[in-house]
């Protein structure tokens, strides 16, 4: 039990200070040995999940040996062998899953101290020399051990207010994905309403002068987090780091592949990763891009105070997609109604309210919520002065609003609300998931097939900074692609565009393009494309040029621009 790492441990949690760490699941004891040389505060090495071994447990606590990173082991379950035998082999402390109730975590804390305290057996292993230091381990653990309970379901958020009043643990750990499965969202690394609820319970923790922890999923996660005022960090789990590194340094190269729960990568056939020579002939377009003006489109009077300035759809040919840029005035209401077709809204500027059947939604500059079709929603200005900007998509050009006058008790969500399972999605911008879609591009993806089974369409937001870019691809549906950031370099089949202040691409099925930031401001993009997976076909680079154009024989009119 290393004294020097425990004391600098707890006395950078009495500062308030956060802890980083990394959670370990890989057999090597390379991977223990980074994170001390690298500086991390804590590693907790994972005998729950995974196929570690004691020999591999062994190796890596072997690994932290005279550092100040403070190694910890995840048993598998409340037992007391598995308890006892990881203390023996030099664990500084345990962490243990599943705890609900008060009896169990103080059967976590008796199992991890000695007699009279506790009932933790006394053995000569590694803890103790092998036997040489037997007494001096003995008098010293009781003090220096940490017991880390999980709380991973809405029992034991429920319980809080007691289990932070059991003596021997000062920190909780959080397990979001099992918090969301128990909360009805499985699958779910965190499911909608379960933000709120880790929130309201770090609060608690907290106000009993103990501490919080979870493993972020990035670095905008590991600020919220630790803003929220969690202070056990942990960066990630050392395989999901290597694969996230893998994946962007793979999705640079445009030949990436998607991951499948049979470990085999998608066939080369079917991944919108594989670079093919030219598009398939059965994808030969029968319409030219249009490059649309914000202010220049369909004007459309959708209420008082409510404009919508269509820029694609059934007016420049568009195929099951409309887009463009409503603007509503202060104080103004688009009443209650339901469409036969989902619909996105994504605040651009200003703040509104998003009310989808009583459930009310306060969405700011660049949160997105996606109706599925069918759902009562209405939508107004939270300024009762300022007029507010959203971007809307609709997955068709056949634009219908049913009035509703039904009756819904209205409640007010959360701000980490992410919707309901079946209905709306909501996504924060500030809180959502981000990935590298090219070099220099950072991606969200508001809504999919994969994100809201049985949305028609699928859409994001993009930021590119200086050089950044998508390889030349073309799609199978339309696309329309909205500016609203920086200045854009839009290139198509050799055709070069310079798009900003919300002017919005309609590339039809079938098209080469990419879009590519060659300012050193940034560039940002709001995407919706008229199908349900974001599937983009890679294309060899020189079908994007005048020379390389596949379709440059096709008899078409010149590019428009509106």
């Amino acid at each position: 039990m290393k004294r020097p790492a425990l004391t600098r441990y707890r006395r950078k949690l009495v500062a308030d200070e956060p802890l980083f760490g990394l959670w370990v699941t890989l057999e090597s004891p390379s991977i223990t040995e980074m994170a001390v040389a690298i500086g991390m505060d804590w590693v907790v090495i994972d005998a729950e999940h995974g196929h570690l071994d004691w020999k591999d447990i062994t190796a890596h606590l072997r690994a932290a040996v005279r550092s100040d990173t403070v190694a910890l082991v995840r048993v598998a379950a409340l037992d007391i062998g598995l308890i006892k035998r990881s203390l023996d082999v030099g664990a500084d402390g345990v962490v243990v899953p599943w705890m609900d109730t008060v009896a169990q975590v103080r059967d976590a804390v008796a199992f991890s101290h000695y007699p009279p305290t506790g009932r933790r057996g006394i053995g000569g292993e590694r803890a103790t020399c092998w036997g040489h230091c037997l007494a001096e381990h003995v008098a010293e653990a009781g003090e220096n051990v940490l017991v880390v309970p999980i709380i991973e379901s809405v029992e034991a958020t429920e319980n809080v207010h007691d289990l932070v009043a059991v003596e021997g643990v000062e920190t909780f750990f959080f397990g979001p994905a099992d918090l969301s499965a128990t909360a009805g969202h499985a699958g779910q690394w965190e499911g909608p309403s379960v933000a709120e609820r880790i929130r309201r319970t770090v609060d608690v923790i907290r106000d009993a002068g103990k501490h919080a922890g979870v493993v972020t999923t990035g670095s905008d996660d590991l600020t919220r987090r630790r803003d929220e005022g969690l202070r056990m960090l942990g960066l990630g789990l050392d395989a999901g780091l290597m694969l996230r590194s893998l994946r962007e340094a793979m999705d640079a190269t445009g030949r990436s592949h998607d991951v499948l729960a049979t470990l085999t990568p998608v066939p080369e056939a079917a991944t919108s990763r594989t670079v093919l020579s030219q598009p398939p002939e059965s994808m030969r377009p029968d319409r030219l891009e249009v490059m649309n003006q914000a202010g220049r489109g369909q004007s459309i009077d959708v209420a008082p105070g409510i404009d919508f300035d269509c820029l694609v759809g059934a007016h420049n040919h568009a195929r099951n997609l409309t887009t463009g840029m409503v603007t509503v005035a202060g104080g103004a209401r688009l009443a209650c109604h339901r469409q036969a077709y989902g619909e996105s809204i994504t605040v651009l500027q200003g703040t509104v309210i998003a009310e989808i059947e009583g459930r009310r939604y306060r969405l700011r500059s660049l949160d997105n919520v996606t109706i599925p079709r069918g759902l009562a929603h209405a939508v107004m200005n939270a300024s009762s002065r300022d007029p507010a900007v959203l971007h809307v998509a609709m997955a068709s050009v056949d634009l219908q609003r049913e009035p509703v006058d039904t009756f819904f008790t209205r409640r007010a969500m959360p701000d980490g609300a992410g919707g309901v399972v079946g209905g709306e999605r909501v996504t924060r911008h500030a809180l959502a998931h981000k990935y590298v879609a090219g070099p220099n591009t950072e991606f969200v993806d508001y809504f999919n097939r994969d994100l809201m089974p049985g949305i028609e369409m699928s859409g994001g937001y993009g930021r590119f900074t200086q050089g950044g870019r998508l390889p030349a691809h073309v799609h199978d549906f339309d696309e329309s692609i909205c500016i609203v950031e920086g200045t854009a370099t839009c290139v198509v089949e050799g055709r070069r565009y310079a798009m900003s202040d919300n002017s919005t691409a309609l590339q039809p099925r079938g098209r080469v393009h990419y879009f590519i930031n060659e300012r050193s401001e940034g560039m940002a993009m709001v995407w919706v494309y008229a199908g349900p997976l974001p599937e983009r076909i890679i294309v060899d680079e020189r079908c994007a040029t005048v020379e390389g154009n596949p379709w440059r024989d096709a008899a078409l009119p010149t590019a428009v621009s509106a």
